[in-house]
């Protein structure tokens, strides 16, 4: 019998950094999306919630409240957000911290009311005490999910290795051993990590690229999929238009894309 807490259908949400306000219109248009249609889909998002943009505190308010409750939804742990995760552990070296402070953590600290100068132990305290269920949500955010036939991740897989033989860190942090494979694997990998340069979604024959740079271009990206039919749409919403659907960049290397 199908699991009614396991939707077929799946909206997968790519790279937020900080941009809250992109995310809340996005699940919104998702919502109408929902009414009209009937169908309640999860929603996977696929990591980088925080650093770069002004609000990632708000991000994770907002995937706290996804995952609890819309059943099925799930956090795809990105890089960023292992960043955050390893240093509420105590797991990061002062000069990780810096590193990370200047890739976006410091305004992350800041969305919390924290300051980048101060030291690290007072902003964990601050945050831990504060926002408990953020560095749970963290803790609990998945590497890679695979249903029918699309694998979800945030930065991609190994292509030498089954999907189901994926390496945590090749899953957060991987970026050319990956884009540059030409060739079918045995799912459609749905990804953020690589930010594309044209704003656009990017199908290839093996993955589709969700990462648009919302905080650089102010575009967010998503894509709706049925996990038994393996029907695909790519949707977006931007500070100048509405939630919509938008036509991918196909990119056939000789092989079509997995939405021809």
């Amino acid at each position: 019998m199908p699991n009614p807490s396991q939707p077929d259908d799946i909206v997968a949400i790519g790279d937020v950094h900080g941009e809250s306000g992109l995310l809340k219109r996005f699940l919104a248009g998702v919502d109408r999306l929902a009414a009209r249609s009937g169908i309640s889909p999860a929603i996977y998002l696929l990591g980088d919630l925080v650093d770069r943009g002004d609000d990632s505190r708000g991000a994770l308010d907002i995937a706290a409240d996804v995952v609890a409750e819309r059943p099925g939804s799930k956090l795809l742990l990105g890089n960023h957000d292992e960043w955050l995760l390893r240093f509420l552990e105590h797991d990061l070296s002062m000069e990780e911290i810096l590193n990370w402070l200047g890739q976006g953590g410091a305004e992350t600290i800041a969305s919390y009311g924290q300051s980048p100068s101060d030291p690290p132990e007072k902003v964990r305290r601050a945050i831990a005490e504060g926002w408990p269920q953020h560095l749970k949500l963290l803790r609990e955010a998945s590497a890679i999910l695979l249903k029918g036939p699309f694998a979800f991740v945030h930065a991609g897989v190994d292509p030498s290795r089954p999907l189901t033989d994926q390496r945590r860190h090749d899953c957060v942090w991987i970026r050319a051993p990956f884009m540059n494979h030409v060739g079918r694997l045995s799912h459609v990998v749905l990804h953020g990590h690589t930010p594309q340069k044209s704003g656009l979604p990017t199908v290839t024959e093996n993955r589709l690229s969700l990462d648009t740079g919302a905080v650089f271009t102010g575009r967010l990206t998503g894509a709706w999929v049925n996990t038994r039919s393996g029907g695909v749409s790519c949707l977006q919403v931007s500070h100048d238009e509405d939630f919509h659907e938008v036509a991918p960049r196909r990119l056939d290397r000789g092989f079509g894309t997995a939405m021809d």
